[in-house]
Parts: structure tokens; sequence; C-alpha cells
């Protein structure tokens, strides 16, 4: 009875306190609480996903752009920036085809194909990563691949009934690659599985869409979140994109790997992934796998490990007696892997595998359709019709080369490798980011501007992918590089040497955009250029 008093009493003051004010004024001043609520709610929204100076700058930068001739001058700077962008790409598009010709060329056109591939950069052991086969494109590997390509370049693994020998090629290269990745180990449960995709990208898409409606069907998360780390492929921003998944960002510890403290704070209820590299694309360094597959059993989400440099390299540098940590599906936690047979497992372009650790979770990455008055129809991933060939192609360069045949290409690449590190650190204007794990060697400067050495190394022909957070360059070992790593680490001396010597951007360089951009706060100026960019060029 106290409790109901109490009740009663309090329900008086405030019927008494709120007599004295008109109806409307009540209902005005409610839903004027409920507005700022919201707007609140919004606010801290927006502080908590892109950080209070994101949101600052942001505001400052819109704000900038409404005074008279501002928005003006950043167009006109954004369209020069495209431009130097676009000019330094080299393509030609002056004389684009855009209809089709009156008459046909028939096999005429075999030489406008070679006309027009002979303008081409020379790659030949230019290139960081790119091309992964060793020797020459018309003969060895390259050969023996492009020829199973032809044999079935029609073929189309979505008509099972009449292309079996498609289907069967695919599910040999998911059962060989699910071998070296765990799937015999006792603890990877007996039940690995998966399918053959366009390459790394998809194969993080649709690992993500699965994890995604995964977590939904068993712990009905419906605001799903993923967690990832700096060093992550951009892939996991595009799954986030398409798949309306919220990312946490997570930075990377001083040994450049994904911090896992700084993942464990992170997670809530809406957790549905968190994600590891072995090795990350920038540096090279494998994140610690074990010690996050014991957060995701702690914390019952997916883990998914991104393998797309490492799948065809790390279980067989592990046999060569390298200290390799532990990545794959032996890791309790793990249950999915993305790993590329168009790098080191030297398949065709467009080949890539996404592996799970049970069907239970892999029957969430399919689309069924019961509805369409075309017929019943399913598919296993984003690509309905898919090429044959490519298969065929991945196929032939795992059967062709074997066990024996990996052993010696990572023997190969990781000694090159070993090389070009002890090399780079030899230059005592650069040093190495980080411990590389693999055949990823990143290496930077804190005396010199990384990006004029990148400008420098480039007009001699080399080509390297530049980095941010922090300035930075790497180089990708293939086995084309091989047989001219040290003319690789004399031309970086050269290039060191000049820099240092003559400070200062080089003609028609990109130094100045790169530096630039990093230091632009307003990411999504930059974003814009980006965009503006891709629009122009493709």
């Amino acid at each position: 009875m106290k409790m109901e008093d109490s009740l009663k009493q309090l329900r008086d003051m405030a019927n008494s306190y709120l007599s004295q004010y008109e109806p409307i004024v009540l209902i005005f001043a409610t839903l004027l609480a409920l507005l700022v609520a919201r707007a609140l709610h919004s606010f801290l929204s927006a502080i908590q996903e892109k950080g209070i100076k994101a949101l600052v700058i942001g505001f400052i930068m819109s704000s900038v752009k409404l005074i008279p001739g501002v928005r003006g001058y950043i167009e006109s700077e954004k369209k020069k920036a495209v431009e130097k962008y676009r000019s330094s790409n080299k393509s030609n598009r002056d004389d684009l085809i855009t209809a089709l010709p009156r008459i046909g060329l028939g096999k005429e056109v075999l030489g406008k194909l070679e006309e027009a591939k002979s303008k081409d950069e020379d790659w030949k052991g230019k290139c960081s990563g790119t091309v992964y086969i060793g020797g020459n494109q018309s003969e060895g590997h390259f050969s023996l691949t492009n020829e199973a390509y032809s044999m079935f370049s029609h073929t189309n693994p979505l008509h099972q009934d009449v292309f079996r020998s498609i289907a069967k090629f695919e599910a040999e290269i998911v059962a060989m690659t699910a071998a070296f990745l765990g799937s015999k180990e006792k603890e990877s449960g007996g039940q690995i599985c998966g399918n053959m995709t366009s390459g790394g990208t998809e194969s993080i898409l649709l690992a993500v869409k699965s994890s995604r409606d995964f977590m939904k069907a068993k712990k009905g998360v419906t605001k799903p979140e993923m967690i990832i780390a700096e060093s992550a492929h951009s892939a996991y921003d595009k799954a986030a994109q398409y798949f309306n998944i919220k990312v946490r960002r997570v930075p990377v510890n001083k040994e450049f790997v994904a911090d896992v403290k700084a993942i464990r704070r992170c997670i809530n209820r809406n957790t549905i992934l968190i994600v590891g590299s072995a090795p990350g694309f920038p540096h090279g360094v494998i994140d610690p796998i074990e010690e996050l597959g014991e957060l995701a059993s702690c914390y019952d989400v997916c883990l998914h490990v991104d393998l797309c440099l490492g799948g065809f390299v790390l279980p067989f540098a592990r046999k060569l007696g390298y200290p390799i940590p532990p990545f794959d599906f032996s890791v309790k936690g793990v249950t999915s892997i993305s790993a590329d047979v168009h790098k080191y497992g030297l398949g065709p372009k467009g080949t890539s595998i996404v592996l799970y650790r049970n069907h239970e979770i892999r029957k969430n990455q399919f689309v069924a359709v019961t509805e369409w008055s075309g017929g019943l129809y399913v598919s296993p991933t984003i690509a309905g019709s898919r090429p044959g060939g490519l298969i065929a192609g991945a196929w032939a360069a795992m059967v062709s080369l074997g066990l024996n045949g990996y052993l010696e290409n990572t023997r190969q690449i990781m000694e090159v490798s070993k090389k070009i590190q002890k090399g780079i650190e030899e230059i005592p204007e650069l040093f190495i980011i980080g411990k590389p794990d693999m055949t990823v060697v990143a290496f930077s400067s804190n005396v010199i501007d990384i990006f004029e050495v990148n400008d420098s190394v480039s007009s001699k022909g080399w080509h390297l992918n530049a980095l941010q957070r922090p300035n930075s360059l790497h180089i990708c070992v293939t086995l084309q590089h091989v047989p001219v790593y040290e003319d690789f680490l004399n031309d970086l001396r050269e290039s060191v040497k000049l820099v240092k010597q003559n400070p200062g951007p080089v003609s028609g360089g990109l130094a100045p955009m790169y530096g630039a951009a990093g230091k632009i706060p307003d990411r999504g100026l930059v974003q814009e250029v980006l965009i503006e960019f891709m629009d122009a060029t493709c």
C-alpha cells in the first residue's frame, strides 16, 4: 500500500504542477523534447561512428563551402587533381571505338589486339604483385593455363547438368585448398566447404554476407557491425556499403598488427564479425589469429581470415621451416577464409576461393528464388553465369604444380623477399615497417620524402604500392622478381641518393599529390576526388 500511496501522491503533484499550462503547450513541449532527444541520439551516434574530430572537420568544411566563391575554388582544385591522376594513369582514351565497324575485321582483329598489347607497360619483373607467374607470357606455366582456359572458354558452371567437368574441377579445387588450410586437422570439425569466386574482393563480400545472415538467424542481430583493423583490405568497406553493415575500425599496434584489446573493447550485441589478415596487404605481417579466434569463440561471433595473399604461401612456408604462426581452420573460432588462386596459386586472373567451417554457415551465402516465372533458381555466388575456363585454368595450375611445385616456388620467393628486406635495411635513409612474415616488404624514411623516392624508381620502370599511415611504399615479391631483385635494390639505392641530393618533386611525379592527400583533414574531400577520378577513367 505504501508504494501505491507514493505513486498516487507523485501523480497528484505532477497533475497539480502541469495544470497551470494549456494542453496545447504540453503537447508541443512533449514533441520538442522528442525532437531534441532524437537530435542528441543522432549526434552521439555520429560521434561514435566517425569520431569527434572527423565530425567537427566535416561541419567546418560544410560551413566553409557556403562562403561565396569557396565551393567553386574547391571544385576547380578537385578537377586539377583528377586531371593530374588521369595524366599519370597513361591510359589513352582518345581513339576509343564507340560503334561497331560497318564491316567486321575477321581475323585481322588479332593484329589489333597485338598492337594494343604492345603499348602496355613492360611489367616483366617490374611490378609489385600484379603478375605472379614467372617467366615469359608465351611459354611455361603461362602457356599451360592459357591452353587450359581456351579448352573450356565457353563453359558455364551455372549449367551443371551440361558442364559436369567444370563442376568437378571446382569441387576438387575447393577440396585441395581446404586440405592445406586445415581441413584435415581434427580441430577443423571435418566439414570445411566453399566455392570459387572472381577474386579476393568477391570472396570477402560473400564471407561478410554469410556472416551477417548467419548471425541474424542465430542471435537475431538486425543492426550488424563488424570490427576490422586499419590494415584490413578495403573490400570490407565495400561489403559494409553493399550489405548495410556498420564498420568499427581499430588501429594497429606498434608491430602493425590488429590490436586485440581494441577489438575486444568494440565488441557489442550487434557484432557479427571480426577480421584477421594473414598477412595484411600493406605491411605483410600476420595478425594474431589465435587471439582473435579466442575472442570470436568467447563472444560467439564470426571470424574471417583474409588469406588472399597468404593462402598459397604460408602453408608451404611452414613446411619449409619458416616460423609461421597459426592462421587456418586449425584455429578454434575461425569461421571463414578467403584465398586467391590467381595470386600465388598461379591461376588465371579472376580465380579465388571462399571457405567456411561448416555447411550451416555457407548456406547463408546462397540465393534461392522460388517465385520467378523463369522457374526455380539458386546461385552459390554473386555472379550467376561464371567462366568455366577460369576454373579449368585454376585446376590446371594447381594440379600441374603439385605440392613439390608450390614448395619450390615458395622457397624462391621467400628467399628473395628476405634478400630484398636485408638490402633495404642496409640503406641508411630507409627502414622496414613491422616484421614481414611473408613476401610483402614495406619501407619508409624519416629523412627523405618516400613518395619522391617512389617517383624516382617509377621513372626507372618499377611499379611499387604507395601506402599511408604512415607514408610508405611496399613491394609484393613474386616469381617475376627472382631474377631481377638485385636490379631493384640498385635502382632503389640510386633513387634514395638522388632524392637526398636533390629533394623536391620529380617532374610529372605524384609525390605532391600523395603527400597532400595524406594531410587533408577532410577525408570526404579526398573520397570525392577518388570518385571523380574513377568516373573519368572507366
